[in-house]
């Protein structure tokens, strides 16, 4: 468990009961019948102890007491801490949701978060690669290419045949050519790809399933690694996954990040992660013409909204090489 994990449960024990049993009601709603991630239910239910310990401190015993001034004096102090605009929208947009969600339960006489304004967080662009390098990435795990036993990307004697480099090979292509989350691809059973086709059924955020293409070179690398590679790595605890970790079990999402750091670190390529792989395969997309709907479906993306960011990536693109190309830029 973090640090942070470690604080959070310790604070959480030290609540009031009906602090606490409130806490852990709220977890279960987001997870059973919000289907949120559980990324999202651990950083909502450390956001509300954060919340409500501080409620105590003002002398509030139980959510009842909770009031707008309460919320905003704890807002405020989480706000002198420095912390990014994206999470302080996240803290804000917890609250709302908890005091909706306590209103609805007769938690609270009122929602007192309703007037609450939530703080707008500032959308970097994201940082993608290049084709080229992109294409660099996912053929990285080759003849005389860096083992990564383990997900280190370090270099070793390897052969063509080598399960771990089969399984990375087919990995990344896979994340370039679906754009899938990590998560996502690590989720994947073997009978969730359909080779006919040349397309996988994934299952993204709030149990939503989708389907998603993938190209020739994605379909020799899950191939090869399903014929030759993961045999040599199953054992009991594979069952039906796709991708296996050196021991058998499942691969997981820590280990695969690890994968791709490492082999863009090998390759002399700019920090890359496995959701700048996915920034990049919806860039390139768009580059090549594709709709913009098609691209969101793609993704998995519930909104529109999320996938617009990709176009003021292409157009920062385009800016950038007319200014350098053109003579009178």
């Amino acid at each position: 468990m973090s640090r942070r994990g470690a604080g959070t449960r310790v604070t959480h024990q030290a609540l009031p009961p009906a602090m606490r049993d409130a806490v852990d009601e709220f977890a279960a709603h987001l997870a059973q019948v919000r289907n949120r991630s559980a990324h999202t239910v651990r950083a909502y239910v450390a956001d509300l102890v954060s919340l409500l310990d501080h409620a105590v401190r003002m002398g509030c015993a139980e959510p009842a007491d909770l009031d707008l001034s309460v919320l905003r004096s704890w807002l405020a102090k989480q706000r002198t801490t420095g912390a990014a605009r994206s999470s302080s929208a996240r803290r804000a947009a917890a609250v709302r949701t908890f005091s909706a969600w306590a209103h609805r339960s007769g938690l609270l006489a009122t929602d007192v978060a309703a007037p609450l304004a939530t703080p707008k967080a500032r959308r970097e662009l994201p940082v993608v690669l290049r084709a080229d390098q992109a294409a660099t990435l996912v053929e990285a795990p080759g003849d005389g290419g860096p083992a990564a036993p383990g997900g280190a990307g370090a270099p070793g004697a390897a052969t063509a045949d080598d399960p771990v480099l089969l399984r990375d090979r087919a990995l990344l292509e896979l994340l370039y050519a679906t754009g899938a989350r990590i998560s996502e691809v690590c989720g994947l059973d073997s009978t969730d790809v359909d080779h006919d086709r040349r397309v996988v059924r994934v299952l993204g955020k709030g149990n939503r399933e989708r389907t998603v293409p993938y190209g020739l070179p994605a379909q020799r690398a899950v191939d090869r690694w399903l014929a030759v590679g993961r045999p040599a790595l199953a054992g009991p605890e594979s069952d039906r996954a796709l991708f296996l970790g050196a021991r058998g079990g499942r691969l997981h999402p820590t280990m695969a990040r690890r994968i791709v750091a490492g082999y863009a670190r090998a390759a002399g390529l700019p920090p890359t992660s496995p959701h700048g792989l996915r920034h990049s395969a919806a860039t390139h997309l768009l580059d090549g013409g594709a709709d913009l709907r098609a691209v969101q479906e793609l993704l998995g993306h519930s909104s529109l909204a999320s996938t617009q960011i990709y176009t003021h990536v292409s157009m920062e693109r385009l800016r950038a090489a007319y200014r350098q190309a053109h003579p009178r830029a």
